[in-house]
């Protein structure tokens, strides 16, 4: 019952998030409320862990969600059942969308409505894409309670200093791999 559950929770995000990977953040908040599978704490240590591995941000963080709840099922074995069941979930309803507008393609290449709905999702994934980046702010500056003195000064300056190092134009030829490194070792290193 649970991996129908968590298949039918990432299949509703998948159909419902355009604009890619970030624009799946908040419905992970709020299945995060809703589920109990994960806390926002848990989500944002799997934002920055699918950040850092290859391949889409969101098909790595509906794959994790799938794994840790399928571990807490019944160990490993029910773990990779969660990991393929909610990843199936979130990649299904994109499958079912292209080959449906490939099929139609040749019918719908000209048609003004169909530009002009794609034209008003522009807005809808941006929106969503922000949202989903003021969280993760929210969630590492302020990681107890909304308050001065919960304010993650540390984050804080890490952030800063990584802003103006990515804007220094010898650095810039340098790969993000050397910045997720330096910043993982300051984590360590600084206990953030």
């Amino acid at each position: 019952m649970i991996f129908l559950k968590l298949f039918f929770s990432f299949f509703k995000t998948g159909l419902f998030a355009i604009g890619g990977g970030m624009a799946t953040i908040p419905f992970l908040y709020e299945m995060a409320d809703t589920t109990g599978w994960f806390t926002r704490d848990d989500l944002a240590n799997m934002i920055a862990v699918s950040e850092s591995t290859p391949g889409p941000i969101g098909v790595n963080m509906a794959t994790y969600v799938g794994f840790i709840t399928g571990s807490k099922v019944a160990g490993i074995p029910t773990a990779i059942i969660g990991a393929v069941t909610a990843t199936l979930g979130l990649i299904t309803p994109a499958v079912i969308i292209i080959l449906v507008v490939a099929s139609f393609l040749k019918n719908f290449r000209d048609n003004k409505q169909l530009n002009n709905a794609f034209y008003g999702l522009r807005p809808a994934s941006t929106g969503l894409i922000a949202a989903a980046g003021i969280s993760v702010a929210v969630t590492v500056l302020f990681p107890e309670a909304f308050s001065l003195a919960a304010f993650n000064f540390k984050g804080a300056v890490l952030a800063v200093i990584l802003l103006a190092l990515t804007n220094v134009k010898q650095l810039k030829k340098l790969h993000p791999i050397v910045f997720i490194a330096a910043s993982a070792a300051a984590g360590v290193i600084f206990k953030m």
